[in-house]
């Protein structure tokens, strides 16, 4: 009984931290476009471009992710209601314009600081595709969208290889992190318990795929029919 009086004296706690967790999922897309953003401007760091370049690769990749995500969803798109993210887009990418060269290896900070944006932006995505009424379907589909469309955009524009076309694990880990967020509010287990693990659960999947080159088995072509098998009837 001295147990279930201490949770339950515990519950108020819980709660207000719950709620306070609620309030920041909006920042979510804040940190994730900062996040995105640098890695935008690394890759016009290894292209070699002008000050403009890397504020125009950061910022398209910082929002190009969200962007498609509100359009499809039909609601006003985030930065354009407030640009605070564009600002952190273009604080980052400025920064480093001036930092770049002090890193040793700007392809692998890319894709680590990918994996951190890719957890931010698939629950930020997924809440909220079911904040504006979208079904669990649906919302995953949003939280892999607005996970994976700033890369794509990123890398086309660099001309580097999407990560996509990587047999890394990659929208693979989206996938399953959005679904774990899901269900977890599906078993009422709150958005912040749900968001946590959701979001580590892509950062977690997609960092082993990075350190052990995780894949999935990938299409093996098989040997055509022959001329006397098509001509049998």
């Amino acid at each position: 009984m001295i147990i279930l009086a201490d949770l339950a004296a515990l519950l108020p706690a819980v709660e207000r931290f719950a709620t306070a967790f609620t309030k920041l999922l909006p920042a979510l897309d804040l940190v994730a476009a900062a996040v995105f953003a640098i890695t935008g401007a690394l890759v016009a760091s290894r292209k070699q471009m002008d000050i403009i370049g890397f504020i125009w690769f950061g910022t398209v990749t910082g929002v190009g992710g969200g962007t498609v995500r509100d359009l499809l969803l039909g609601v006003p798109v985030f930065w354009v209601q407030d640009a605070t993210p564009v600002v952190a887009c273009l604080i980052a990418s400025i920064a480093v314009y001036f930092t770049a060269h002090l890193v040793n290896s700007r392809y692998r900070v890319i894709l680590w600081l990918d994996a951190v944006g890719l957890a931010l932006v698939t629950i930020a995505g997924t809440a909220k595709g079911i904040d504006h009424g979208a079904g669990a379907v649906v919302a995953v589909m949003m939280g892999m969208i607005t996970a994976s469309v700033g890369g794509i955009i990123r890398d086309i524009l660099g001309q580097e290889p999407s990560i996509l076309l990587r047999r890394e694990i990659y929208v693979t880990a989206s996938l399953l992190g959005a679904i774990c967020y899901v269900v977890l509010l599906g078993f009422d287990a709150g958005r912040w318990l749900a968001a946590f693990v959701g979001g580590l659960a892509v950062f977690v999947i997609r960092g082993q795929a990075i350190s052990y080159g995780l894949s999935l088995p990938s299409y093996r072509p098989r040997a055509g029919r022959s001329v006397e098998e098509t001509e049998t009837k």
